[in-house]
């Protein structure tokens, strides 16, 4: 049995989100998400829109999902990893990490035989929620 974990914010759930974990569960077994803890989200993104625990439990009820979890704020990201004990890793089409500078921090950490790879981005023209606000804001400013 082979394990997957994916990652991100999923404030507002959009398509490109379904895409990504429907990717993701493609890989494995079983698929594991880590939903970005609300301190994270503010250091990274912007303020959260919709409270960790629950995109944490909206994530969960998407069926290609197994489990989800919160990640750990503070902690380093590899403490996580070690928690879920992925076999594989996939990141979103638009998340920054290089996956060859990823393999190789985490074989440097001790966490060997994972293989990363990178899902492929969706036709939609909605498939980020930075792409749902600006469109809503303009909606907004045309009426």
């Amino acid at each position: 049995m082979s394990r997957v974990m994916a990652s991100g914010v999923f404030d507002i759930i959009h398509p490109g989100h379904v895409s990504y974990l429907q990717q993701a569960k493609s890989y494995g077994d079983e698929l594991i998400v880590v939903v970005a803890c609300d301190d994270t989200v503010r250091k990274r993104k912007h303020e959260p829109i919709v409270p960790d625990y629950i995109r944490a439990k909206i994530v969960e009820s998407l069926k290609p999902v197994d489990r989800a979890i919160v990640g750990r704020s503070g902690s380093n990201m590899f403490d996580t990893v070690r928690e879920v004990k992925p076999d594989i890793i996939v990141l979103g089409f638009d998340q920054t990490f290089d996956i060859v500078e990823l393999e190789r921090s985490l074989a440097s950490e001790g966490l060997t035989g994972i293989r990363v790879v990178r899902a492929e981005e969706t036709a939609d023209d909605l498939n980020a929620t930075r792409r749902i606000v600006e469109k809503i804001r303009n909606m907004g400013e045309t009426q």
